[in-house]
């Protein structure tokens, strides 16, 4: 029986050799291909072109320590003017922006009621004035008969001293007419300096008090660049030399000398106000334009200059790319004297006349064969 199940399966043996025949050379054909497909992509790499960088030159120079800032320009003196009588706002005459002369009106107060007034103490004058006129001759009549004996010592007395009163009478008369007299010209607040307005607080209609501001005047003359320093800075502001720029004049700079620096640091932005004022400053610089202001210190330091983007940090400490001659990376570790707005200070790591990337390279690898693109300063 076993012989006879062997035989029965011999064609089944021979037709699966038969199927399986071209299937295995199939196999062997693609494993073939994909060697050689293989090799073909390791000697296409090989024989890749070097990738092109961006380098730049190191230069070491000798530098000062720079810090930029932000500042307005404003006046060194600028006063609130307000009414010295309370009363209602008549009439504004100025504007915002408006370039006024001393002594120029400025706003004006509704004046019915300091007129009554006015006119009440000029009639207290004049019945003061006819009191002591009536006091003077009772006085004088008294006096001739005293004299002659026919009026006591008494009645002189009085009449003396009712003479006395009308004259204390007159005289606080003329005082409250002086009064009246001044708060009618306070009435009208006027300028008390050359300037400029730049702010106007109260509208017509409005009821102000006495010494409510009303008009903000900034003053002709010296004008000052307005800064917030930071607390670090501080100390060192103040034997740093400063120059500044205008946001709408960048090619041009002003010498500026510092003049005052707040005791006390700002409860917000815990910065100190500085003031510098502006050396020979032109028409150019108006009230309110803002300009960068740079301060130098005296001290300075041989580095080089690299843009930020030549230094990377891989938890190693700063690191930059050097390219030799023969085009290939070396990462070399470099001290940074300090950061600014778009480069870097390098105060030791590389040398003179050595070529550093200056883009990608967080994409480059240490030995990369590379071609420098181009050669920059910095």
């Amino acid at each position: 029986m076993l012989r006879s199940t062997l035989v029965a399966a011999a064609p089944i043996r021979r037709a699966a050799a038969t199927l399986c025949s071209p299937l295995l050379g199939s196999i062997l054909l693609a494993l073939l291909v994909s060697a050689c497909d293989s090799s073909a992509s390791k000697e296409t790499t090989a024989e890749a072109p070097d990738r092109p960088v961006l380098v730049a030159s190191v230069a070491y120079q000798n530098v000062n320590q720079t810090r930029s800032l932000a500042a307005t320009i404003r006046p060194r003196v600028e006063s609130d003017l307000g009414f010295r009588v309370s009363g209602k706002v008549a009439q504004r005459l100025i504007q915002n922006g408006d370039r006024v002369r001393k002594g120029q009106p400025l706003l004006q107060l509704d004046t019915n009621d300091l007129e009554l007034q006015l006119q009440q103490a000029e009639a207290e004058v004049r019945a003061a004035t006819t009191s002591l006129t009536q006091a003077e001759a009772d006085e004088a009549r008294t006096m001739t008969l005293h004299k002659d004996g026919w009026s006591p010592t008494a009645v002189l007395d009085k009449a003396r001293t009712a003479a006395a009163e009308a004259r204390g009478r007159l005289i606080r008369g003329q005082r409250a007419h002086e009064l009246a007299r001044n708060a009618l010209a306070y009435a009208t607040l006027e300028a008390d300096a050359d300037g400029v307005i730049t702010a106007t607080p109260v509208e017509p209609g409005q009821v102000i008090a006495a010494g409510q501001p009303a008009v903000r005047l900034a003053h002709f003359g010296e004008q000052e660049a307005l800064v917030a320093l930071p607390e670090t800075f501080v100390e060192r502001a103040r034997g740093a030399t400063g120059s500044l720029t205008l946001w709408s004049l960048p090619g041009r700079s002003y010498d500026v000398k510092l003049r005052g620096l707040s005791p006390a640091a700002d409860g917000a932005t815990r910065t100190y106000a500085a003031r510098y004022t502006i050396v020979d400053a032109d028409e150019a610089v108006r009230l309110g334009m803002s300009a960068t202001l740079i301060l130098t210190q005296g001290e300075s330091e041989r580095a080089t200059r690299l843009p930020l983007t030549a230094v990377f940090n891989h938890g190693k400490g700063p690191n930059v790319w050097v390219v030799d001659h023969a085009g290939k990376l070396t990462a070399r570790s470099v001290t940074i004297a300090r950061y600014e707005a778009q480069n870097v200070l390098i105060a030791s790591g590389v040398s003179d006349g050595e070529n550093v990337v200056t883009l990608g390279v967080e994409k480059l690898d240490e030995g990369l064969v590379t071609r420098p693109a181009q050669s920059l300063s910095f």
